[in-house]
C-alpha cells in the first residue's frame, strides 16, 4: 500500500578502517529532519575532537526528502556517498551519520567515496530493515458507558493505546495506522449515537 514504506529496524553502529583513518558509522530511525538533527548533535558530543561528523538523512515514505552533508570533505565524496547507500537499500526515515578520525594519509577522493559507501553499507546491514506504515496520534472523549465498545474497536484496529484517563468522561489518547483513522472514526460514532469526540495530533 501507499502508506507502507521500509526503514532500518534499529539504531545500528559500524566501524571501517583505511590507510590509518578510522571511519564510524552510525544509523538511526527517524521520521522528520529536527529528530535527523537531534541525533546528529548526539552524535558530535559523543565524538567532540574527530575530523568530520559527515551524514546523510532520506525522509517521506517515497524518500522524496533527503539531505546530504560533506562537513568539510571535499565535495561529494562524504554525503552523497552515504545518501547513495540509503537510497540503494530502498530505505527511507534514516539518518547516518559517519565520524572520521583522520590517520595521517590522504586517501584521495575515490578512497574517501569508498569509505563513506562502505561505512554507511556497513551500518545500514548491522541495523536491519523493516516494513512499517504510516501512523497518527489521536484522542477519543466518550462517556464512560460507552467503553467496551470503544476499546472493542481500537483493538480490533491494532490501535496501540499511549494514555487513558476517566472522570465523568472518558479519554483514550492512541496511535493508529493513518488509513485506518476514517473507518473507525466512523464506526464508533455509528456505534456510541455521535457522543464521541475525536482529536487529532
Amino acid at each position: 500500500m501507499e502508506d507502507v514504506y521500509t526503514t532500518v529496524l534499529k539504531k545500528a553502529k559500524a566501524l571501517y578502517r583505511d590507510r590509518g583513518s578510522k571511519f564510524i558509522g552510525y544509523a538511526c530511525p527517524v521520521v522528520t529532519a529536527a529528530q535527523a538533527n537531534d541525533y546528529l548533535q548526539q552524535i558530535k558530543e559523543e565524538h567532540p575532537s574527530a575530523t568530520h561528523h559527515c551524514f546523510a538523512w532520506r525522509l517521506g515514505v517515497k524518500g522524496d526528502q533527503y539531505r546530504a552533508y560533506d562537513d568539510g570533505e571535499p565535495s561529494g565524496t562524504a554525503g552523497r556517498p552515504i545518501y547513495d547507500a540509503i537510497r540503494s537499500a530502498g530505505l527511507t526515515n534514516v539518518v547516518v551519520v559517519v565520524v572520521r578520525y583522520y590517520g595521517g594519509t590522504p586517501l584521495g577522493k575515490p578512497g574517501l567515496i569508498q569509505a563513506y559507501k562502505e561505512t554507511a553499507i556497513g551500518v545500514l546491514q548491522n541495523a536491519g530493515s523493516v516494513e512499517r506504515a504510516l501512523t497518527s496520534v489521536s484522542s477519543v472523549r466518550f462517556p464512560y458507558a460507552y467503553m467496551n465498545v470503544v476499546m472493542t474497536e481500537l483493538k480490533k484496529a491494532d490501535a496501540q493505546i499511549l494514555e487513558m484517563t476517566s472522570e465523568e468522561d472518558v479519554l483514550i489518547q492512541f496511535e493508529l495506522r493513518t488509513a485506518l483513522f476514517r473507518p473507525l472514526e466512523k464506526v464508533l460514532l455509528e456505534k456510541t449515537r455521535h457522543e464521541l469526540v475525536f482529536s487529532n495530533r
